[in-house]
């Protein structure tokens, strides 16, 4: 069974009130997210850290809830892994972005190629004659 929302979902999320504080539940709810994904989102992402009081109840402000849907449009609006979207919201891009010197990537024609030719040699057929 997957809890995961499809792409239809990802679109129709209630306006956030104008309230300096909300609750796991309230937040849960305005981001159709689970509160047990919202505390182990906690502890993956360290940009998201609700305050705590009494119980050790968690309240989250407006610029939280705000973060908490970016993270689940990466997750499954885009596709990312926890790693790719800490990543994105850190700035540091995907990797070949980092790598300054770095090849283009092939195209999809052109890895087919490559493959078609290294199929034909494993098959022992003459490639190019």
């Amino acid at each position: 069974m997957n809890n995961r929302p499809n792409k239809n979902e990802l679109t129709v999320l209630p306006p956030i009130p104008a309230k300096r504080y909300f609750t796991i539940g309230e937040v849960s709810e305005l981001c159709g997210v689970r509160p047990h994904v919202l505390r182990y989102w906690e502890q993956e992402f360290t940009q998201l850290k609700p305050s705590k009081r009494r119980g050790n109840r968690r309240y989250y402000q407006h610029h939280e809830v705000l973060l908490i849907r970016r993270i689940r449009e990466l997750l499954y609006g885009q596709g990312f892994t926890i790693n790719g979207a800490r990543n994105r919201l850190d700035g540091r891009g995907d990797r070949h972005e980092a790598i300054p010197d770095a090849p283009p990537m092939p195209s999809r024609d052109q890895l087919r190629a490559e493959l078609n030719a290294i199929l034909a040699v494993l098959r022992g057929e003459s490639h190019g004659a």
